[in-house]
């Protein structure tokens, strides 16, 4: 290559990097789109919505969500990947998304390499939790029960959940004889568990709380490494004996892989600026989860590396769906 044609293949190349900068200080020109691969009112979709509304006001450009719910999160990670790459339509979705890849013999996206960590904004533990006309209301009561009374059920909100899968790991752990009961949602599933046609279950703690604290049913140990402060009296499973066990659904917001990263930088500085505010902490707090605000490269190990544990649960769970 000529001296020439060198000295225009850099002002090329440094009239695109020029144009992407530019493109990503001046964004948003337009409404801002959140895909929730879940029906309005769930967590993941009130985090959404708190979020939103906070760039809303930051960007000066409406924050839409978008619930788009089924198939197990598909439907909605679908249309983000179809969205043109241009940051205008992002993705607020939860650890079903790392399930899927494993979960789904067929998918029409990969939802590792299709999509660009963003932020992993929060998480929210799960807890093992149990009817009130099962007499346990420790670990070891409830394992020694489930030895001498074999199949025990446990809910869940659906097959390859992050609940059924937790469940089906720690049945693998105890070497109990546990019958998983599936629902369509968490809501079905609580009303059973409430009513003692399902003994025990997985639940995520915002879930969770309300039952708790009003006795309705008895919270057994806690999947996390440490206590939550609005259930302190709830033991962790290390506490209760079962040492490290751990389990919890989390936040995440995604764009597509395509969206040129000086953008992805933007939206991620925004966004852990909104999130690091002492409101959206204690609302966070308030649901029974934790603040992470983590940035676009620990969010992409953390996907590595839940990717491959719930692979791992897959496999013990037997669980897929065609």
């Amino acid at each position: 290559m000529n001296l020439s044609k060198l000295c225009a293949s850099v002002l090329v190349t440094f009239g695109v990097l020029s144009g992407t900068q530019a493109f990503a200080q001046a964004y948003p020109t337009n409404p801002v789109t959140i895909v929730v691969p879940y029906a309005a009112g769930g967590a993941t979709d009130v985090i959404a919505r708190m979020v939103g509304q906070k760039l809303s006001d930051k960007w000066g450009q409406p924050v839409i969500v978008n619930n788009r719910p089924g198939a197990g999160t598909a439907i909605g990670a679908e249309s983000v990947v179809r969205a043109p790459a241009d940051g205008y339509t992002l993705y607020m979705t939860t650890a079903a998304h790392t399930i899927s890849a494993s979960l789904y013999k067929k998918l029409s996206y990969d939802p590792i390499k299709d999509f660009a960590p963003i932020s992993l904004t929060s998480v929210v533990p799960l807890v093992l939790v149990a009817s009130p006309k099962l007499p346990a209301h420790t670990l070891q009561e409830l394992i020694q029960y489930a030895k001498a009374n074999p199949g025990v059920t446990y809910g869940s909100p659906g097959n390859g959940s992050p609940q059924h899968l937790t469940g089906a790991l720690f049945k693998s752990q105890t070497k109990l004889d546990l019958i998983h009961v599936p629902y369509k949602g968490d809501a079905p599933m609580l009303n059973d568990l409430l009513g003692g046609q399902v003994q025990t279950a997985f639940v995520t703690l915002s879930a969770a709380i309300p039952h708790i604290k009003s006795g309705k049913i008895n919270a057994i140990a806690l999947a996390h490494p440490k206590r939550i402060d609005a259930i302190d009296k709830v033991p962790t499973f290390t506490e209760a004996g079962m040492s490290g066990f751990e389990a919890a659904t989390w936040f995440g917001l995604f764009s597509s892989a395509s969206v040129p990263a000086d953008l992805q930088n933007k939206i991620y500085q925004d966004v852990s600026t909104i999130v690091a505010t002492p409101e959206i902490r204690g609302k966070i707090q308030d649901i029974g989860g934790e603040i992470v605000n983590s940035s676009p490269m620990n969010f992409s190990a953390f996907i590595q590396k839940e990717s491959k544990r719930w692979a791992e649960a897959v496999q013990i769970s037997g669980a897929q769906v065609d």
